[in-house]
Formats: structure tokens, C-alpha cells, sequence
């Protein structure tokens, strides 16, 4: 087949006035060939105008159908590949070549192929979510760390945060921060079919949520939307954002402290991403995204409590129950029924209406979180556990404490100088370490080690420490005086007391006697220690 170039090179000789003779004879072509070029400008492609016959296949034909129809039914990953059929075949008698069945097999797989339809979605509409999962280098070594992305479908605007699970609270923790980073709450949120937003998975597109999704849902007044099963093509956008993690935003490794640092440069590789124009836009994705928080819901007044919860029994040593460890509440909750709230980064037990304790979310299992100054009450009639007890012998205390302590046993023995040291540790449930710190070293550097001291010097100094406070604070702040009116004294009284001096003195104006007022000792006075 003759190539442009070889044609262009007869159509210059011909015109240049060279016979078709001289050319074919010139060029080593057949007269045919040098009428074809001159004929038309370049060669016409190649076609094949019949399909080849494959006569050895034609009874196979029916068996490949049949094997095409049942994968259908059987696993993407466990499906007939080409060569599998054709092993088939040869152990059924077959004795064609594998061409052949490749190309059966190949236009019976092009004519069912899926096709899709474009789409385009409005502003402010539809927000898709899914996790990605990257690779990231921390002091202590290189782990996977999960990271949801949220991508609009309108302007491909993304927000990635990384968390420590793909849990539910996980999930309500990302996209409250993702709404709020927006700035504007989508009509729409599509998810694939996860458990830990969509419980059980029901007729076409009907799902079971879960509750603390729904409430979620509810609070932002978005429509909880989800794909098919299988079909993550449904949510593209969000998927091509996740290649866009891995390759562009993670390579190289990223190599930081904490999850906050990590964060906190994904924040800035979304917030840089706004500058780039996506492939088949005209406008920068920022300039897009305005047009999307235009057309989007708005935040609430409110934010979510992002969190799950579960009631819990106290048991006799005041901890409860969650997520495979138990954590410790304060002494008069023990026996009790209490509501324990998981968020992503710590763990609150309510109990009444209000919060009791709060701790560090673990996410290990079996270990128990206790807090030395829920057991402070416990330790009052328990002494000895001061020594026998993981929270009170792992507990860090300034070293004026551990001085203390020493010398209150040395002074009054090793029991009675315990039980001091835990009047002293007591003050810590309703004082600051640094405040009960600084009234053990004014008492140690005075008068010595006395608890009694010790316990009247800590009110004095909370006493001085919010007087201080209240003088520092601006005028602005400080709430308005009561108006109080005092009446003009009355002389006549004293009148009257002076015309009855010859009685006696109980009854001398009995009127004047109910009017004084009685002493009160107040509240703040230091001996009530």
C-alpha cells in the first residue's frame, strides 16, 4: 500500500509533465497504482470489507453464548477471560485457533458494553463523599491513614480531612467540618453504600440510615442520596478526587507530626486547588464554587453534635463501658444509668442534663481511662490505695506535692501522714493544681507542713485570685449597680427613747429593739475550715 508521500511524488511528476509511463518506471510502480494517485490526493485506508470466516468455531459459537450468559450472573473478578473459553473449547473437541475465538468472544462483549449518557448537574445541588486512603510517614512510622474527601459535583470543589476511622462518628466529624469550611450546606449528598451511613440496603435506592447519619441529615436539611451497589461510576467526581489525593497531594510521602498537621496541609491543597481550571471547564474552580454557594442551602445557626451516644451502667468502680474500654465518672454517679457520647477525639459521659467527665477517645481495646480526681472521695475512706491503685501511683504530680507527702509522713507516720496527704489531694477536685501548689510552698516555707493551713491558705488564695480578676476586668463587662435607696433617719424615735429614760432598759422602745439586725458570720470567713 502506498504511503501520502509516494503519492504526493507521483502527482508533482505528472504534473511536471512526465507520462505515466516513464513514471511507473521511475518509481517501480504499475501503471495501476500511478492512476490511483492520480486518481485522488492520498490512499484510502484500509477496510476490511467482510468479516473472516471462521468455519472450525461455527458449532462452538452457541457454547461461547452460553458461557457469556452465565457470567453474567457470577462475580466481576471470576468471570471467563478469552483464553479460559478457549481452553474450554479445545477440551471439547474444538481445533480452530485462539484468533478466532478472540475475536467471538471480543464483538459479543462490545455489543453489550455499557454506555452512559452525560450529565450536568445544577449549582449548589449535589455534593459527592467517599474515603480515600494514603500512606503517611508520623514520628513513631509510616502508616495508612483514611481521609473522607467531599467533591461538588457543579464546580469540583473539594475538602479533604484526615481521620483517625472511617467510623460513623468519624464520618459526621469530616462532614460537619467539610459544611462548614464551605461556608453552605448542598441539596444533595451521595455516598456508595457504606454501613456505617447506610444500615441495610433496600429495594432500588431505598436505604435504612443510620440514626446519627439521619439526624445529621435532618440538622442540615440535605436529602441523603446513595448508588446503586457496584456502581461507584455514579459519583465520578468524587472518585477522580481521590486519585487526585494519592498521586498529586501524597507523593512524596508527607512526612508530619500529628493528624492536625496533616490537616492543615490538606486545607491548603484544597484551598490552592480553587485556582485551577478542571479539564473541560473555562473557569477556575473557585470562581464556579461561588455560583455553588450561591445556589446552596445555608448553614444553621447551630452546629451538630457530632457524635454518637449509647447509655451505659456504672459499675463499683465508677467507670463505664464503651467501645471495648471502660472509663471512670465521678464518685456520686457510681450505681447509676448515664449517657456516654463518642466523639472522634474524645469521650463525655452525661448524666442530669450536663456533662460529668470527659476524656481522651481511645482506640485500642481493653484498657480503662480513669481520672485520679473522680476516686478523690473514694480515697478519703481508702487510704491505702494511694500505693495500691494504677491511677493514683501513675499519677504526675509536681514534686512540692511528693515533698509534702514525705514530710507529712515523717512527722505523723506512715497511715496517719497518708491520710493528711488526702485531705490535701482532695482540694484538687475543686482547685488547680498550680493554685494548691502554691499554698503547700508558702506553708512549707512558714510554718510547716499543716493541713489545716494548707486547706485555709488554698480559699484565701481563690478568694484573692477572683478579686483580682474582678478589678481587671473592663467596665464594659462588669454588670450594673443595684440602685438602692436609703431613707432619711426618723427622730422621733430618738425623741421618744429620750422621754422614757426612767424605764427600764428591755423596754425602752420595743419598736426600735425588733428593728436591729442580727449578727451573721459570713461566708467567706477563714476559720470555717
Amino acid at each position: 500500500m502506498l504511503t501520502v508521500d509516494q503519492y504526493a511524488r507521483i502527482r508533482r511528476a505528472h504534473r511536471d509533465g512526465v507520462s505515466i509511463h516513464e513514471i511507473a518506471r521511475r518509481f517501480h510502480h504499475s501503471r495501476r497504482k500511478v492512476r490511483e494517485a492520480l486518481a485522488r490526493p492520498e490512499p484510502k485506508p484500509y477496510s476490511r470489507t467482510k468479516e473472516p470466516t471462521a468455519p472450525k468455531l461455527g458449532r462452538f459459537k452457541a457454547v461461547i453464548d452460553e458461557i457469556l450468559a452465565a457470567d453474567e450472573e457470577a462475580p466481576r473478578k471470576q468471570r471467563h477471560q478469552a483464553t479460559q473459553i478457549f481452553r474450554r473449547l479445545v477440551k471439547e473437541g474444538y481445533e480452530g485457533g485462539y484468533d478466532q475465538v478472540r475475536r467471538y468472544v471480543g464483538k459479543r462483549r462490545r455489543r453489550e458494553q455499557e454506555t452512559f449518557i452525560p450529565l450536568d448537574h445544577d449549582p449548589g445541588q449535589r455534593l459527592e463523599a467517599d474515603f480515600g486512603h494514603i500512606w503517611v510517614d508520623f514520628p513513631e512510622g509510616r502508616r495508612q491513614v483514611p481521609v473522607l474527601l467531599l467533591t461538588w459535583a457543579f464546580s469540583y470543589c473539594p475538602f479533604a480531612i484526615a481521620l483517625p476511622t472511617e467510623r460513623t462518628e468519624a464520618i459526621l466529624h469530616g462532614m460537619v467540618e467539610g459544611f462548614e469550611f464551605f461556608g453552605c450546606v448542598p441539596k444533595e449528598v451521595w455516598w456508595d453504600n457504606p454501613t456505617t451511613v447506610a444500615v441495610t440496603i433496600l429495594t432500588g435506592r431505598q436505604r435504612q440510615l443510620n440514626g446519627r447519619y439521619a439526624a445529621l441529615a435532618s440538622h442540615y436539611t440535605f436529602d441523603p442520596l446513595f448508588c446503586m451497589p457496584a456502581r461507584g461510576n455514579e459519583k465520578p467526581y468524587v472518585e477522580n478526587r481521590v486519585k487526585c489525593l494519592q498521586r498529586r497531594w501524597a507523593t512524596p510521602v508527607p512526612k508530619v507530626r500529628d493528624l492536625a498537621e496533616l490537616n492543615a496541609y490538606l486545607r491548603r491543597c484544597c484551598l490552592e486547588d480553587r485556582q485551577r481550571v478542571a479539564t473541560g471547564q473555562t473557569e477556575p474552580i473557585g470562581v464556579r464554587f461561588e455560583q455553588d454557594r450561591v445556589a446552596a442551602l445555608a448553614l444553621p445557626e447551630h452546629r451538630f453534635d457530632a457524635c454518637i451516644d449509647q447509655p451505659g451502667k456504672v459499675d463499683k468502680y465508677q467507670t463505664v463501658a464503651f467501645d471495648c474500654n471502660r472509663y471512670s465518672v465521678p464518685r456520686p454517679y457510681a450505681f447509676t444509668t448515664v449517657t456516654v457520647k463518642g466523639y472522634v477525639e474524645r469521650v463525655e459521659v452525661v448524666a442530669q442534663g450536663r456533662v460529668v467527665a470527659r476524656h481522651e477517645r481511645c482506640y485500642e481495646r481493653g484498657h480503662q481511662i480513669l481520672d485520679p480526681l473522680h476516686y478523690l472521695v473514694t480515697l478519703g475512706r481508702k487510704p491505702a490505695c494511694l500505693d495500691h491503685s494504677a491511677v493514683y501511683r501513675h499519677w504526675k504530680l509536681p514534686p512540692n506535692f511528693l515533698a509534702l507527702r514525705e514530710e507529712l509522713e515523717a512527722k505523723h507516720g506512715s497511715h496517719p501522714g497518708a491520710r493528711a496527704f488526702v485531705r490535701v489531694l482532695q482540694l484538687l477536685a475543686e482547685h488547680p493544681v498550680e493554685r494548691v501548689e502554691e499554698a503547700i510552698q508558702r506553708t512549707r516555707q512558714t510554718e510547716g507542713p499543716l493541713v489545716d493551713l494548707i486547706l485555709q491558705r488554698t480559699e484565701q488564695l481563690r478568694r484573692r485570685q477572683a478579686a483580682s480578676a474582678f478589678r481587671l476586668d473592663s467596665p464594659e463587662t462588669l454588670p450594673a449597680a443595684p440602685h438602692v435607696e436609703v431613707p432619711l433617719p426618723d427622730l422621733r424615735r430618738f425623741n421618744l427613747l429620750l422621754s422614757q429614760g426612767d424605764e427600764p432598759y428591755e423596754c425602752k422602745s420595743h419598736a426600735l429593739v425588733e428593728e436591729q439586725p442580727q449578727a451573721v458570720a459570713t461566708a467567706d470567713d477563714v476559720c470555717r475550715v
